[in-house]
Parts: structure tokens; C-alpha cells; sequence
């Protein structure tokens, strides 16, 4: 009967943890060259947006994520000096917004595209978001 009731309850957390985040069950991801980061190093990154975005990005739905390239990432240095870190990564996406408006702080029944996401590590380590948006 315990064992009954624990498998029931397992069911049920799973349905509802994947109930409420964001979809990425179509995202595209590009391959874009690097000489800062080994292609190791970029999976890992989009691997962290797109768990972020699965759990907290609810009424949106990710369409595609990729590397924003060397120059762009040289451009956002800054966010690793912020976070006490010594390398930083841009990724860039594009994801729809339902008629929720998301969280209610994005357009309803919109799309955004170029959105950045930033994301930090220290000796080569595990990549930690710190920061999305424009900028």
C-alpha cells in the first residue's frame, strides 16, 4: 500500500513540476564558431537557459538558442567583473509569449527575438545565469 501511494504521489509531482515553466520541447539550437569556448562549453551553457527557462518561464515557449558569438561576449566582460568571475558567456534566443504576457511583465501574444542571456563561471567551471533582457 506505501509503495502504492509513493508511486501515485511521484506521478503527480512530475505532472506538476512540468506543468509550470516554459516550453522548450522545439527549440532549434545554431552552431556558431568559437575561439573563446569549445562547442562543450556552449551546450553547457544553453543547457542552464534552457532548465531556467523550463522552470520559470511560464506561457512562453523557447524557439531557438544559440552561442551570440566572441564580439558580442568581449562586449559583455563587464558581467563577469559584476559577478566576481573571470569569464563570461552570451547566449541569444528567441522565444513566443502566449496570452498570459508569461509572468505578466512581457507582451502577451508576442515574440522576442535577440534576447540575451548571460551567464558567468570562474576557472573554467559551471556556468551560473546571473542576467537576461536587452541590453
Amino acid at each position: 500500500m506505501n509503495k502504492i501511494v509513493c508511486v501515485v504521489l511521484c506521478i503527480l509531482s512530475v505532472f506538476g513540476l512540468s506543468a509550470c515553466g516554459g516550453n522548450i520541447s522545439e527549440v532549434k539550437t545554431q552552431r556558431v564558431e568559437s575561439e573563446l569556448y569549445s562547442q562543450d562549453d556552449i551546450n553547457s551553457a544553453v543547457d542552464i537557459i534552457e532548465k531556467e527557462f523550463r522552470s520559470n518561464w511560464k506561457g512562453c515557449t523557447l524557439t531557438e538558442i544559440r552561442y551570440a558569438g566572441d564580439e558580442t561576449t568581449k562586449k559583455h566582460q563587464d558581467w563577469s567583473d559584476r559577478n566576481n568571475a573571470d569569464e563570461v558567456i552570451v547566449l541569444l534566443s528567441s522565444f513566443d509569449v502566449d496570452s498570459s504576457g508569461g509572468d505578466g511583465s512581457l507582451d502577451p501574444n508576442s515574440t522576442y527575438d535577440d534576447w540575451k542571456w548571460i551567464l558567468v563561471r570562474s576557472n573554467g567551471g559551471k556556468w551560473k545565469y546571473v542576467a537576461h533582457g536587452y541590453f
